[in-house]
């Protein structure tokens, strides 16, 4: 669901490319080597070497691996009596040269099961001191690319003149993620990844609710708005060290993203221009903000409102309907102009002519809604009614009572007019909402929410009703459970599966529906031809049109059905028959 990004259009122009791996990435959460992660990674890589891209890593976690493997010695060797004494922390540079060989073996083997060789380069701040040492340097990976090998870089944590390998943050670079940052300079990339164990960079930290993801860095903006949590749970600095070292990159000119390395195709996502991680880029600021950072605000600005409309009386609500039906009438002709954009823009697209008969507002179908908008608001109060009545005890009464849900999330095929219908609904009932309708009838959903929104009074507020207008806010809005109350997808079963896999949000879904029609040897046959034409014919584009005709075997040779198969077959319709008592629809 990410889509593609336009500030990311220079990916097609990238070549070189840095990839960092964090400890985080490489490890699980009990210390041991995520051993398939690694190797999902490393078949990235493979495909990113074979398509041509000159792939250069920058690995942290020798020192993981490491203390893993001196903890189990020192183990294995302690008797009972050491073990009862405190035991002393590891030193961290013994770790580092302990890690740094079975980490680089790791990489070795995976590689050359994937016929592919990788080399070892290890730095020191102290190294970058000197220029001829610089020089050297980039001659060696040059040399290293043109063969194709993946040269995988490391801080040599083992002789390095820090303190401690997570201590000192000083120097040239201080750390694997400023490292990738000046080798991304100095060995002039056209793009620097670094892979986290989170989606990117977020405004807060990521498990509070509030946090939400940054798709585009801009320091003016963001700068004072992030939250930093913990660092990292075994890497020196987790997120924070990320930004620094981005912004230091960017600002140099080469583009940073960081996105998870734990995704799935991460780095091939990212390549492609995919929305996902966090861009940082020296033109961030020059690009206007996109429109997914006030998502949040959006579903807190219809939760304010719903709890304004709950406060009206029923009468007030009914007033709010018979205004939004009048402004469909009046606003006719633009919304039908709007539409018949949106339909010529099908047509040139090439949809099928079921959607386009779907987005279609036929003539006289405005007046409609607004009769069904009018009908609607002369119905029942929903709000408040007492459903159930129970006498506990003496004195003691339990009322079971309708009330609105709050805010929903309802996600629409391509018919504009579900908007009316929804909204409409919404205001009835006391809920604000978000709507995300197809992106085929984008200007007839724009027109229809501007003039029901404007209908509605200032005393409620037209944020009312939100219209989100791409897939990524989408991603974004589920995962604000602290806002939103319901969320309902209309569309196939693969999108109602991805949103309940994607979100805490309670989620009303749905299975596969049965359009069938069943004519039983007793019924009225006159009858059922009306209904039989009127259930295919009336309007066949829609999801619920009949596409199955059940008959009783007793009526398969008479008059009648013949009779219904003929005004069938003149209205145009192709069908085949199946067991001779089915009629299955093309």
């Amino acid at each position: 669901m990410a889509g593609a990004d336009p500030n990311r259009s220079f990916m097609k122009d990238v070549k070189r490319i840095i990839i960092k791996v964090g400890t985080a990435v490489i490890t699980r959460n009990d210390g041991r080597l995520a051993l398939g992660r690694i190797g999902a990674l490393c078949e990235q890589v493979k495909d990113l070497n074979a398509q041509g891209y000159e792939v250069i890593m920058v690995t942290s976690g020798a020192v993981g691996v490491g203390r893993q493997r001196l903890r189990y010695r020192k183990l294995v060797n302690s008797s009972f009596a050491d073990l009862q004494k405190p035991q002393m922390e590891l030193d961290g540079k013994a770790c580092a040269a302990v890690g740094q060989s079975g980490l680089m073996a790791l990489y070795d083997m995976l590689f050359t099961q994937l016929d592919v060789s990788s080399s070892q380069l290890l730095v020191t701040d102290s190294d970058f001191d000197n220029s001829n040492f610089r020089e050297r340097l980039r001659e060696t990976v040059e040399s290293l690319l043109e063969l194709r090998v993946i040269p995988i870089f490391n801080e040599n944590d083992a002789i390095s003149t820090r303190k401690a390998p997570y201590e000192d943050s000083s120097g040239i670079f201080w750390d694997n993620d400023s490292l990738a940052g000046l080798l991304a300079l100095e060995l002039k990339a056209d793009l620097l990844v670094l892979l986290s164990d989170v989606d990117g960079l977020y405004s807060g930290p990521p498990s509070e609710p509030s946090s939400k993801l940054i798709h585009t860095y801009i320091k003016e903006k963001h700068y004072h708005e992030i939250t930093f949590g913990d660092k990292s749970r075994v890497g020196r600095g987790g997120m924070t060290a990320k930004v620094q070292a981005a912004v230091w990159a960017s600002t140099g000119g080469v583009p940073v993203v960081i996105t998870s390395g734990c995704a799935s195709q991460s780095l091939v996502k990212v390549l492609r221009g995919e929305k996902i991680g966090t861009l940082f880029h020296k033109n961030a600021s020059l690009w206007e903000p996109s429109k997914d950072t006030s998502v949040r605000e959006m579903a807190v600005a219809a939760r304010d409102c719903s709890r304004r409309l709950q406060n009206l009386s029923s009468e007030e609500r009914k007033k709010m309907l018979l205004d939004v039906a009048d402004a469909l009438e009046a606003n006719e002709d633009l919304i039908r102009s709007e539409n018949e954009a949106d339909l010529a823009a099908a047509h040139e697209a090439g949809y099928e002519s079921a959607l386009v008969s779907r987005l279609t507002l036929k003539p006289g179908k405005i007046a409609s809604l607004a009769k069904s908008v009018r009908t609607l608001a002369n119905m029942e109060d929903p709000i408040n009614e007492i459903l159930k009545r129970t006498e506990v005890a003496d004195g003691l009464v339990l009322e079971k009572t309708s009330c609105p849900l709050g805010v929903l999330l309802i996600i629409f095929e391509s018919r504009p007019d579900a908007l009316v219908q929804i909204a409409s609904l919404a205001i009835r009932s006391g809920n604000g909402l978000l709507l995300k309708g197809g992106k085929e009838a984008m200007r007839s959903n724009a027109i229809l929410h501007k003039v029901i929104t404007n209908a509605i009074p200032d005393n409620v507020g037209e944020k009312l009703i939100g219209l989100i207008t791409t897939r990524d806010e989408i991603a974004d809005l589920l995962k604000h459970d602290d806002v939103i109350d319901l969320v309902i997808p209309r569309g196939s079963n693969k999108l109602v599966a991805q949103i309940k896999s994607s979100t805490k949000i309670p989620v009303l879904g749905h299975a596969d529906g049965v359009c069938h029609v069943y004519i039983d040897k007793s019924a009225d046959m006159d009858m059922a031809k009306r209904i039989v034409m009127d259930a295919k014919i009336d309007y066949p584009a829609a999801c619920n049109a009949m596409e199955t005709l059940l008959v009783h075997k007793d009526l398969m040779k008479t008059p009648e059905l013949n009779d219904i198969l003929v005004a069938l077959k003149t209205a145009g319709l192709s069908f085949a028959l199946i067991h001779c008592s089915c009629i299955f629809f093309g």
